[in-house]
């Protein structure tokens, strides 16, 4: 009997018809299972086709018990004898079908499914039950109905990995390291530890400081507007070899206290650290050669609180950083701007941090003939230079406060760029000479420009490389007004450049330039008033830049055909000129014919 079983399931296994799989069965939660479901099938029915290669899956019949007679306690789930999801002592879990404080004799008729494990596993083989005509498999079989409404011909498997049991292993000193060895991972350790710092900085990386007050490790930080206030955000780091300028606002609700107490403020909170050469400093921090020190390139005051004033802010950081290549940072210098401040509820101003990089074996020659502003050709919006006496600068236009009043910050001409700035003046009632003196220094800014260079790479020892400017100023004459004072009250700046070289390769120079003043006349008894009274002369600027490149002219068409014909082309002609004139009169047609050939060959070769 045992044999023919064994033959009986062999042939549910070989009698599948080619490229049917066995699909596993879904959940039972929604299927339908048929009345063979009660039970094994009987032994007298034949298979019609079969699975070839059996699935696991997890299913979980419908458990049927007789109902409780009386007062006789019936045990619902006698299979579970741990239910992981009750965890409510006398209570009923949600989607715990093996929770006893539920008291459900079919829990799937209350919940729409149940939580893992609150089933017993079981694993089925499932074909088509279509491919099924009758089963002679003495092991358990049911039919399903899969949520698209087909039904699935199952068997239990027995034996499966479902049901198998892990132990406990037992850990004790001597094999606690062999196991954390064989399953273990890594742990968490510090980035610095487990990666090694890079030997040189890299453009755009981040600038790393060393606080040997505090032994800690930071980063130097260029603070950034953030938002539509501009607000200060500390994080921004400095990027190597990435010059930029940025500018934040700060806002103070009580600004007597944070006069002092504000590190912001105070100009030593800016230099208190140093350097790290390379990033490879990172090994050995008590190595001083790997570390550079910040260097004021003057005495910054700190803070100090003065009745209502809060004195020594910090209003400007300017950072040099000398580099050398993957040698790394050679030398910090720090410059402060610094200015006072009122004591208001909601005191607010402006920082400027401005980070610069150079090459440090360059400093020297790169101090004496200053930066280009394009080589040999300007550069667009790069500043115009200037020249007075030997020194080199830039030239520059009027800058308003947030008043309106004149600032000692001034803007950059920038080449092409035409501009107009202006600002109010304010002047005590002096002489008529010492105002005039006054108002064209702030005019024309300080040094006075009195070259301009002529390519974006102008070397201030080669005069010939520099063009001088044409200035016009006031005159009294001009006025028709013997006894005025006549001041300029606007600087235009008249730039004339031009392109020249190559078409393909264009470089732009400056031809000319001129300092065009207008003028404004004042009556002398202006000054005979109180000399201690203060007033305002509006002052504006204007640059124009005019470009007066003459363009080369245009090819004039195409070259012309050079026709070569033989040496001997117009012999016959000769041959009939030369001729008498009675003769000329029987040659005419002759003539007419030779000439109608010549007109027709010299079309077709146009042709």
């Amino acid at each position: 009997m045992f044999t023919s079983q064994l033959a009986l399931l062999h042939v549910f296994f070989l009698m599948v018809p080619e490229g049917v799989r066995p699909q596993p069965s879904p959940s039972p939660s929604g299927a339908v299972s048929t009345q063979s479901d009660l039970g094994p099938r009987t032994q007298g029915e034949t298979l019609q086709s079969s699975s070839e290669v059996p699935g696991v899956s997890t299913v979980s019949p419908t458990v049927v018990t007789p109902s409780a007679p009386g007062n006789r306690t019936v045990d619902l789930f006698p299979v579970l004898p741990i239910c992981v999801c009750d965890l409510t002592p006398g209570a009923c879990d949600m989607n715990c079908c093996c929770d006893r404080d539920c008291y459900l004799l079919h829990p799937r008729t209350v919940f729409s499914f149940c939580l893992p494990g609150s089933v017993r596993s079981s694993s089925w083989v499932c074909v088509d039950n279509s491919l099924i005509f009758r089963s002679n498999s003495p092991f358990p079989s049911r039919v399903f109905m899969d949520s698209n409404g087909i039904k699935q011909f199952c068997v239990h498997v027995n034996n499966s990995k479902l049901t198998y049991f892990q132990k406990l292993q037992k850990v004790n000193a001597t094999s606690f390291q062999a196991l954390a060895t064989e399953f273990g991972g890594e742990s968490f350790t510090s980035t610095f530890q487990t990666q090694s710092p890079p030997p040189f900085y890299r453009a755009g990386d981040p600038i790393l400081t060393y606080f040997p007050k505090w032994s800690v490790i930071g980063l130097l930080r260029q603070p950034a507007g953030v938002g539509a206030g501009g607000l200060c955000a500390e994080s921004n780091p400095a990027g190597f070899l990435e010059s930029k300028s940025t500018t934040c606002a700060r806002f103070f609700k009580n600004l007597a206290d944070s006069c002092t107490l504000d590190p912001t403020l105070n100009a030593a909170s800016y230099h208190n650290f140093t350097v790290l050469k390379v990033p490879r400093g990172l090994s050995d921090l008590q190595n001083t050669k790997f570390q550079v020190p910040v260097t004021p390139v003057s005495q910054a005051d700190s803070p100090l609180l003065a009745g209502n004033t809060c004195q020594n802010v910090v209003s400007q950081v300017i950072y040099e950083i000398e580099t050398n290549g993957t040698f790394g940072i050679q030398k910090v210098s720090i410059g402060f701007g610094q200015t006072n401040l009122t004591v208001e509820p909601g005191t607010s101003f402006q920082q400027h941090f401005i980070i610069h990089f150079r090459a440090f074996q360059q400093s020297t020659a790169a101090s004496l003939t200053g930066f280009r502003s394009g080589n040999p050709g300007y550069i667009a919006e790069k500043p115009l230079l200037a020249l007075t006496g030997d020194r080199r600068h830039s030239m520059t236009l009027l800058q308003s406060k947030g008043d309106g009043t004149c600032s000692i910050k001034r803007h950059e001409v920038q080449f092409g760029v035409n501009a107009i700035s202006g600002c109010k003046l304010r002047l005590k009632r002096v002489d008529c000479s010492h105002l005039q003196r006054e108002i064209y220094r702030t005019l024309h800014g300080s040094p006075r420009p009195e070259h301009v260079a002529i390519f974006g790479n102008a070397d201030p020892a080669q005069k010939g490389e520099w063009t001088r400017i044409l200035s016009r100023n006031c005159s009294v004459s001009a006025m028709h007004c013997t006894s005025c004072c006549v001041i300029p009250v606007s600087l235009e700046i008249q730039i004339l450049w031009a392109y020249v070289g190559l078409q393909s390769n264009p470089q732009a120079h400056v031809s000319g330039a001129r300092f065009l003043y207008h003028c404004q006349p004042i009556q002398t008894n202006f000054f005979l008033q109180d000399s201690q009274q203060e007033t305002e002369v509006p002052l504006t600027t204007v640059v124009t830049f005019v470009d007066i490149t003459q363009k080369p002219e245009p090819p004039r068409g195409q070259p012309r055909m050079d026709w070569k014909l033989p040496f001997d082309f117009f012999f016959p002609f000769k041959m009939v000129f030369s001729r008498g004139v009675d003769s000329q009169k029987g040659s005419v047609s002759p003539i007419l014919i030779l000439c109608l050939l010549l007109l027709g060959v010299l079309n077709l070769e146009t042709k």
